[in-house]
Order: structure tokens, then C-alpha cells, then sequence
């Protein structure tokens, strides 16, 4: 069991109540199985969970819109492994839902795992999300400074000159001025 599993299955040892289900789901090889358990109705969200990361995982794609859900779930823990699935995954419309996740005004809230999943993902659409997320962080008085710090670390990683204007406008902002300034030392 890889530490990537092993920390699901620790969270949701509890949550599931410790089944037979919970072990099954752990133990099986079966992909179709763990679709089954996907898919059926009135499962609970733990042996959904179970079922889409060990079916991202196994690079069964069936296993992506459940994934996507997950990764704008409003627990953290959820959404981290839900994007380490992803990632594992190589869907190719990943990196498209992570964009609209990070984007998205309304969940912004939960955009912190999507901003990381789009730099770690490292494809065409992460720059011009990042650099969207991060122009309407830069607001006075928006509350989401994590999301913001993610998205300066995230584009220095990416070193993509065209977020230099928008790392010059993080300057000027306490809480971001030292990564931003480290962001574009990045990009030369």
C-alpha cells in the first residue's frame, strides 16, 4: 500500500465505521468492482471516495468526474487526494477542470488544491488560470491569501514570463511581496 493510500485509509477508517465494505474496497483488484461501488446508488461518500482514488489510481478514467467533484470538496483532505488521483490519472481534461476550479468566484473558498494540482500539472492551461486566480486575489480586502500565495509559488515554479506583470502587482502586497519578488527572480 503506497503512503498515498495508506493516509486515505487511515481518514476513512473511522468514517466508515470499519465494514467489511471499507476492507473490500481497500483490498480488491477488480476495477470493475470499485466502478460498481462508483456508480451504485445511495453509497456513502467515503466508499466513493475509496473507489474513484483507487480507480485514478489504476488510471481507469471512469474514475475522473467523481475525482473532479472531490477536488472542490470544502474538506481539504478530500481534495488532496482527490488531486493526487488526478494526477496519477493523466486524464488530459484535468488540467481544464483544475482551471475552472481555481477560477471559479464562487467556490474560491476551495480553490487552494486546484491552484497546486495546475502547477504540479504543469500544462498550457495552468499559467493563464494562475494568473486569473491571482489578478482577483490582488483586490483590497480579499480574505483568500493562501489562495493567493499558492498562485505566486505556483507561477515562479512555472517561470512563465507572462506573469511577470501580475507578480509585480503581488508586490505590493505584504503578505505576498517576498514570494512574488522570489517568483519573478525565477523567471529572469
Amino acid at each position: 500500500m503506497d503512503e498515498e493510500l495508506r493516509s486515505l485509509a487511515e481518514r476513512l477508517r473511522a468514517e466508515s465505521g470499519g465494514p467489511a465494505e471499507y476492507e473490500r474496497l481497500l483490498a480488491t483488484a477488480d476495477l470493475d468492482e470499485l466502478a460498481t461501488a462508483l456508480t451504485a446508488p445511495d453509497r456513502p461518500l467515503w466508499a466513493r471516495e475509496t473507489a474513484a482514488f483507487r480507480l485514478g489510481c489504476a488510471g481507469d478514467r471512469r474514475a475522473f468526474e467523481s475525482l473532479v467533484l472531490l477536488l472542490n470538496h470544502r474538506d481539504p483532505e478530500r481534495c488532496v487526494s482527490a488531486a493526487h488521483a488526478l494526477f496519477v490519472l493523466g486524464d488530459p481534461r484535468t488540467a481544464r477542470a483544475a482551471a475552472a476550479l481555481a477560477t471559479n468566484e464562487l467556490r474560491v473558498a476551495y480553490a487552494l488544491v486546484p491552484v497546486r494540482l495546475l502547477t504540479r500539472l504543469r500544462a498550457p492551461e495552468s499559467v493563464p488560470a494562475l494568473i486569473t486566480a491571482l489578478r482577483r486575489r490582488l483586490a483590497p480586502g480579499d480574505p483568500h491569501g493562501r489562495v493567493a500565495l499558492a498562485c505566486v509559488e505556483g507561477l515562479g515554479a512555472l517561470g512563465d514570463p507572462r506573469a511577470a506583470p501580475v507578480l509585480s502587482a503581488a508586490r505590493a502586497h505584504p503578505r505576498l511581496a517576498a514570494a512574488a519578488q522570489a517568483a519573478l527572480a525565477r523567471i529572469g
